[in-house]
């Protein structure tokens, strides 16, 4: 079971180091003006934003009846589906660079915490998806659940610092690196959303036959 929520946080963390957005957008636009050295810290940033949004995603959740954690956790495979399926076509296209956006004006591991609570995604993040699996793996025991926040922050914090010596070396992605790592993550994030569809569907039954 520990390996098992292990493997879901390191799943889902691949997919948030890789895809592109304002952070990473950011980390390019550091590592390009200041080199990796000094931009591998803000590899750390989530450790530190996240800890804020994940209290408030689990303190909405903990008041959740159990029968809308399970809705939420099959909405939140069937959105790893279609975040697979998004992979996928991505696959078809050309690589191209991530483009610095306004964040490249801004500069430091402080502008880097400014900008990740600003932005929207790691709220939807935990609170779609990651959220309702930390909440259920922490009620059945806290140990599910530092295993889960292990394999994600640990995959999540190597996959940025990769990006951030990837980005140094060649500016952007290496094509076939950066297909090899998407039709990986794809495959993973197939299984694992179809997992949760299926889990959510089998609790979600099993709970009303036991009514």
């Amino acid at each position: 079971m520990y390996i098992l929520f292990f493997l879901k946080g390191a799943t889902l963390a691949l997919y948030a180091a890789i895809m592109p957005g304002p952070f990473q957008a950011y980390l390019l636009s550091h590592v390009l003006k200041n080199g990796w050295k000094k931009s591998l810290p803000l590899a750390l940033t989530p450790i530190i934003t996240d800890g804020p949004i994940i209290a408030l995603v689990l303190f909405v959740l903990a008041g959740t009846p159990q029968l809308l954690l399970d809705i939420l956790r099959i909405l939140g495979g069937l959105f790893i589906l279609y975040i697979a399926r998004a992979i996928l076509l991505s696959l078809k296209k050309p690589l191209t660079m991530i483009k610095p956006s306004a964040a490249a004006k801004t500069k430091g591991l402080v502008n880097a915490i400014i900008l990740n609570v600003l932005n929207p995604n790691p709220y939807i993040f935990w609170g779609v998806i990651s959220g309702p699996i930390l909440l259920s793996a922490w009620r059945v025991s806290p140990g599910l659940g530092i295993s889960f926040l292990i394999g994600f922050y640990g995959i999540f914090i190597l996959g940025l610092s990769v990006l951030i010596v990837i980005f140094a070396t060649a500016g952007r992605l290496n094509q076939a690196v950066n297909r090899g790592i998407n039709i990986f993550t794809c495959g993973a994030l197939i299984v694992f959303g179809a997992y949760q569809c299926l889990t959510g569907l089998i609790t979600l039954v099993s709970s009303f036959y036991t009514r």
